[in-house]
């Protein structure tokens, strides 16, 4: 298939322009859902879309659809999806997201150049506030699509200022009519930079995605005393942040173990602490900790949830302090479509590229898709793994590689 590396190119990059982030390390971008960065961010996508002979649609909570139904292709047959988001977190990349975007309209640009007939329409899509930055905490657009939040309350959703999401939406023109239902799609397909590096350390240019983890997201609360630290002996302490500390130890011994027994997928991760009342002088009394969980397996996740929860009891009895663990988030694994996977390698193949065969450590809005029609993820390669910072990078010809493969991917998918 026809891909234009240069016109893929100067898609991402003309986007990278919105938002821009000056960095001496690289190219970066903010593009916050709902903010002047990103209506020209969607105004251009929209402006592509229709430039390539797509119908365009947006829907309540801002998901943008373009739909292609050349002649050939049965209006009324489920069609065949792809894409991604134009939102970023503060301050990152320039490919997390729209080489997925933009990959998706450039796929169809190439299949109208080769004189391509599809038995089926062909989709190209952005879901709203994939990041979770400012509303919702993540994958917001893709649930809406796939039933599992109600437009209603997404669109009451509030950012740390009080705005709406359905104000912001409205004030950059962006929020639609009705609920894009991925249900009715015939398959789904996303093309995504890795954020990992093992595409890069073993030289292969494409990664074909077999499970997007799961994810937990937990709050651990440890209550002590809080006293003087200069007149309290040691012996007659209950220090919340020592016992925090053994906490923490604990789940990372944890998912060592379980990354070293299994596939080396298994994380655990304390990644954020409050400490009351925080002062130098005072024994802590009290510590509230963000805990992150993350697996293709969902047995493995369970027994990590496990090992936290019977870590926190031995705590509470060896140091007289009282614990609590607390789920907020609770994602299961999402294995992708094995049918989407046969196509992806079969458009490596008709690429002539080799494919690796691997997990997404990340939330993709893929794993929405996937629990309501088939879905297959792709990934291209990240220089030295880093994302979500103007350091991320990924070579425009492993881009235009990746594409490629995506087009031959969705070729198949549309002649059934």
């Amino acid at each position: 298939m026809d891909v234009s590396q240069e016109r893929l190119r100067a898609d991402i990059e003309a986007n990278a322009s919105y938002g821009a982030v000056e960095s001496a390390d690289g190219r970066g971008r903010t593009v916050l859902t709902g903010t002047e960065a990103n209506r020209r961010a969607r105004d251009r996508f929209v402006d592509r879309l229709e430039d390539a002979g797509l119908d365009v649609e947006v829907d309540a909570v801002g998901n943008v659809v373009g739909m292609w139904t050349p002649a050939s292709a049965d209006p009324n047959a489920a069609p065949v999806a792809a894409g991604s988001h134009l939102d970023s977190v503060p301050e990152g990349g320039i490919f997390d997201g729209p080489l997925g975007v933009y990959a998706a309209l450039e796929a169809v640009r190439a299949l109208q150049a080769d004189g391509f007939d599809p038995a089926r329409p062909i989709a190209v899509v952005c879901f709203t506030e994939e990041e979770g930055t400012r509303f919702g905490g993540g994958l917001l657009g893709s649930s809406v699509a796939t039933g599992a939040r109600d437009a209603d309350d997404a669109l009451a959703l509030t950012d740390g200022e009080g705005t709406s999401l359905e104000d912001a939406l409205e004030s950059i023109g962006y929020c639609g009519e009705g609920v894009l239902d991925a249900a009715a799609w015939d398959a789904f397909l996303e093309l995504h930079i890795e954020q990992d590096t093992r595409l890069e350390e073993r030289a292969v240019p494409v990664g074909i995605v077999t499970t997007i983890t799961g994810i937990v997201h937990a709050t651990a609360e440890i209550a002590g005393e809080a006293d003087h630290a200069g007149t309290t002996a040691m012996g007659d302490r209950t220090d919340a942040l020592t016992a925090a500390s053994e906490f923490i130890l604990d789940l990372e011994r944890a998912g060592r173990e379980r990354a070293s027994a299994g596939e080396d997928t298994a994380v655990a991760t304390v990644g954020k602490a409050e400490v009351a009342p925080n002062a130098t002088n005072v024994v802590p009394g009290a510590v509230e900790l963000g805990v992150d969980i993350r697996d293709a397996d969902a047995g493995t996740m369970a027994a990590l949830l496990e090992r936290a929860s019977r870590s926190l009891e031995r705590i509470a009895a060896d140091r007289d302090v009282e614990t609590s663990f607390t789920r907020e988030l609770d994602v299961d694994p999402a294995p992708m479509t094995e049918r989407c996977q046969r196509a992806l390698e079969a458009g490596a193949d008709a690429a002539g590229v080799d494919a690796r065969s691997l997990h997404s450590g990340a939330a993709h809005d893929a794993m929405r898709v996937s629990r309501v029609t088939d879905a297959g993820m792709l990934f291209a390669p990240s220089r030295d793994g880093l994302s979500h910072t103007p350091r991320e990078w990924t070579d425009w010809d492993d881009c235009a590689t990746a594409t490629r493969v995506l087009t031959e991917a969705l070729a198949r998918l549309s002649k059934e």
